[in-house]
């Protein structure tokens, strides 16, 4: 058999399946808002079901609510597994994460279409839950049910922002949260996401395509600063415990710390809360958060510890009481060499421009690497904008990204 294929990708099949889909939460003009277990992910994931079963896939529907089209080998063996989230921001776009899915059921249906049944088995997956929009603490819920981080528990210990657990959001539909555990799943070998980049990089540099090498580490932090409340113009700034001037000067730091050490270091401080919160008081306590990221281990691991050493060093000048709480912390994952080579072969081979990147956001891939070789695919996005209606890649970039997965899906389940 031929170690190559011309695998042809009908644009107007793509388009159809995005616009579709955006059917299901649509919010606005652009928008989609399509938390996980609603009236409007379960219309998604029913017309999902409906697309893989016209194409000759075997439709499952596992214990949390991931949607599974099987594609069986004709010589057994591990699956090769593709695919994305399927729920959205409140409001987010027609392509983060939904992409991901359209691109692997475009994918295998040509590949099933062209070139009849693989070798391997091939699998088209929509997780059930990535972006934590309905439940906050629940990110990734699909892909860590399949890695087998899901216990019962956690399904009542989960809450949403109405209140409600997550478990109680699965009987609603009739999942049972009980089952969790038998999402499990130890016969991926393979693993490959194709994705909006959600940055501007692929734009800057004029290409329309990437291939990803690692994703970031990530952690988020609570900062929260105490001094003293006291007169804004009778209090000298000689005697002053002025949280604020602390804040105002570890933000600057930790920042200027990331643009320091340059690409793909990246840190933000996105929310900030004063007490009290007035224009002639100086005040009593001053919080905010730190997202910083970085993939490699070690540039990671500097930068943290450069963040905190300022941190402390500014409390400690400025007689400031300080805790730091960490919300969460997620580590760099490496992508599978071998599989980035051949999605670089691919690219190169098709006459396709494609860079080699890291990703700079979490993703559903994270957590697969620890049961399945892994990879991504990056398609340009617009402005660099992704997590609002305003995201938007265009068709000749989405098919020239299909056509990288497809092709690298037949040199590893076909030849």
């Amino acid at each position: 058999m031929k170690t190559d294929a011309r695998v042809q990708i009908d644009p107007a099949r793509v388009e159809r399946a995005i616009w579709r889909m955006a059917e299901f939460g649509a919010d606005g003009e652009t928008g989609v808002s399509r938390t996980v277990y609603s009236p409007e992910w379960i219309g998604a994931t029913q017309e999902l079901g409906a697309w893989l079963q016209a194409a000759g896939l075997r439709v499952t529907h596992d214990a949390v609510g991931n949607v599974w089209g099987r594609l069986d080998g004709t010589g057994g063996g591990k699956a090769i597994v593709t695919g994305s989230h399927i729920d959205s921001q409140t409001p987010g776009g027609r392509y983060d994460g939904a992409l991901g899915i359209i691109a692997g059921y475009i994918a295998v249906t040509a590949l099933n279409e062209q070139f009849g049944l693989p070798q391997r088995p091939i699998e088209v997956l929509a997780f059930c839950e990535e972006e934590g929009s309905r439940f906050p603490d629940a990110r990734f819920w699909g892909s860590q049910a399949i890695t087998g981080l899901l216990t019962p528990e956690r399904a009542e210990e989960v809450r949403g922002f109405a209140g409600e657990s997550i478990g109680d959001a699965m009987r609603a539909i009739g999942l049972d949260p009980a089952l969790v555990a038998t999402a499990r799943r130890d016969d991926i070998d393979t693993f490959i996401e194709l994705h909006i980049e959600q940055g501007p990089i692929l734009e800057h540099a004029g290409v329309p395509v990437a291939i990803v090498h690692a994703i970031t580490g990530i952690r988020h932090a609570t900062v929260t600063l105490h001094g003293t409340a006291n007169h804004a113009g009778a209090f000298p700034m000689d005697l002053r415990r002025d949280p604020m001037a602390a804040a105002a000067e570890i933000i600057s730091g930790v920042i200027d710390t990331a643009h320091r050490m340059g690409r793909p270091a990246v840190t933000t401080v996105g929310r900030m809360v004063a007490e009290p919160n007035f224009p002639a008081i100086i005040p009593e306590c001053v919080q905010f958060t730190i997202d910083a990221r970085h993939p490699d281990p070690d540039a990671r691991a500097c930068l943290y510890a450069k963040q905190d050493a300022l941190i402390a060093e500014v409390a400690s000048r400025r007689n400031i009481d300080y805790t730091v709480t960490y919300a969460s912390e997620h580590q760099p994952v490496p992508c599978s060499p071998e599989i980035v080579q051949l999605l670089e072969d691919v690219a190169r081979d098709r006459g396709i421009p494609a860079i080699t990147m890291a990703s700079g956001a979490a993703h559903d891939t994270q957590q697969m690497a620890s049961i399945a070789e892994v990879a991504m695919i990056f398609v340009r996005s617009k402005d660099g904008r992704s997590h609002t209606p305003a995201e938007f890649s265009s068709i000749d970039d989405i098919v020239l990204g299909i056509e990288v997965l497809a092709e690298g899906l037949y040199r590893l389940a076909y030849v």
